[in-house]
């Protein structure tokens, strides 16, 4: 199965971990090289551009219309909702268009832990997640 990894860019590395996992379970994954990057130690001057001026770095290198085209040439999403801000489970804002990407291109979505307790809660559980609990076999 090719599967979409999501979350929030300060999972970088999780997501480099995860797509580890995933491929040694059979799964093609792919994460943007960037958040590979970021995984090894390296483009610390984009880590420091995202606390200072993310949306900038957003439009500079398109990521939002990648992440969409990721999502749409796979057969899944996985999102890494891990605890952020003081958030359990954290899912943010962009994390939640990808949601919605996913939902209206028929994708199955899988939450790694279960959703958060957020003003747009409802929002998430309408596009109907399959909640894993860190138990990657349940991808499928």
């Amino acid at each position: 199965m090719k599967i979409a990894i999501v979350g929030s860019s300060k999972f970088a590395k999780q997501m480099v971990e995860y797509q580890e996992k995933l491929i040694g379970l059979g799964h093609a994954v792919d994460v943007h090289e960037h958040y590979v990057a970021q995984a090894k130690g390296e483009m610390k001057d984009m880590i420091e551009r995202i606390n200072n001026e993310h949306a900038t770095l957003k439009i500079e290198n398109d990521y939002i219309k990648y992440h969409y085209n990721d999502i749409v040439n796979s057969d899944a999403v996985l999102v890494l909702n891990l605890d952020k801000n003081g958030i359990e489970n954290y899912i943010g804002g962009n994390t939640l268009m990808e949601l919605g990407f996913a939902h209206v291109h028929d994708k199955k979505i899988y939450l790694l832990n279960p959703i958060p307790k957020m003003a747009y809660r409802d929002e998430i559980e309408a596009v109907m997640p399959i909640i894993i609990n860190d138990d990657l076999t349940l991808i499928k």
